[in-house]
C-alpha cells in the first residue's frame, strides 16, 4: 500500500532577513507570532497552516535569485482583501495584480519581505 502525502503542513520563507521579514509580516499583514519558534525562525499564529519567516538553509543564496520564490504562488487567506489591498497601498507596498474577482473571492498579488510575490484573498 501506498502511502500519500496529507497536504501542506507547514510553510516557511528563507530570508537573508529574518528580523525585518518578520517585522513586515506583523505591521503590513497583521500576522501574529507563535509562542515558540525554532532558533533561527518567526513562526506565526496562521490556520490551518503555520507560516513562518526563517533564515537561508546551508546552500541557498538568494543573491543569485533576481526573485526569490519564483515559479512558488504563496496565497494567504483575509477577511477582505480590498481593505488589505488599501492598507499596502498607504503603507507604500508595492502592488504586482490589482484586486480582481476570483471562485475565492476578491484577490490580489503584492511584493512579500525580500521580493517574495505573495496573494491575498477572501471577503
Amino acid at each position: 500500500m501506498t502511502v500519500a502525502v496529507e497536504g501542506p503542513d507547514f510553510v516557511a520563507l528563507q530570508v537573508r532577513d529574518v528580523d525585518a521579514a518578520a517585522d513586515f509580516c506583523e505591521r503590513r499583514l497583521g500576522m501574529r507570532r507563535a509562542a515558540v519558534s525554532p532558533p533561527r525562525a518567526v513562526v506565526f499564529d496562521t490556520e490551518p497552516t503555520p507560516f513562518a519567516v526563517r533564515e537561508l538553509l546551508p546552500g541557498v543564496d538568494l543573491a543569485d535569485a533576481a526573485r526569490p520564490g519564483l515559479g512558488v504562488v504563496l496565497w494567504f487567506r483575509t477577511s477582505d482583501a480590498q481593505r488589505l489591498h488599501d492598507q499596502l497601498v498607504a503603507g507604500g507596498i508595492r502592488i504586482l495584480t490589482p484586486v480582481v474577482g476570483s471562485p475565492f473571492g476578491p484577490m490580489f498579488s503584492f511584493e512579500g519581505p525580500e521580493g517574495y510575490t505573495l496573494t491575498a484573498h477572501g471577503g
